[in-house]
């Protein structure tokens, strides 16, 4: 499994970062050939599930995950969510972690671990660089949008 890690700050307050990080559909939107649909009824939660499928037409896939874990941040306390991903293609874990900065902003850790099928552990490097790339310019993205 390839593990890698995007952090950030952000001149938000902790409950606005959070707000945007965790808009499902709002990822699909800043990260290319993707749309994400949200397949449980709001409000997000422990329990939400949603699909992020990626590609055009016969060559996509699609990236399932569930909500496993949800602590919005609140006076003073930093906030996590946990998703597990159970895709046929892609499967692992991302944690997201919100904290206040202590100058009214907030810094964000987001944290995966995930597995490509048919990839073999040799190219974990790879992955995890191409990973924080990609979920860095989404997390950018998402915090910046207004």
């Amino acid at each position: 499994m390839s593990v890698f890690r995007v952090e950030r700050t952000a001149p938000l307050a902790p409950e606005e970062t959070w707000r945007r990080l965790t808009d499902w559909p709002a990822h699909g939107r800043q990260v290319p050939l993707t749309r994400t649909r949200v397949l449980t009824p709001g409000p997000n939660r422990a329990g939400t599930r949603f699909t992020a499928r990626t590609g055009l037409g016969r060559l996509a896939f699609d990236d399932p995950m569930e909500v496993v874990r949800w602590e919005p941040p609140a006076a003073g306390r930093s906030g996590a969510c946990r998703l597990e991903k159970s895709g046929r293609l892609v499967r692992g874990w991302a944690l997201v972690e919100v904290m206040d900065s202590g100058d009214g902003g907030s810094r964000v850790v987001w944290t995966e671990e995930l597995s490509v099928r048919g990839v073999p552990r040799v190219f974990d490097p790879v992955l995890s660089r191409a990973g924080r790339f990609l979920f860095g310019r989404a997390v950018d993205g998402l915090l910046r949008k207004g």
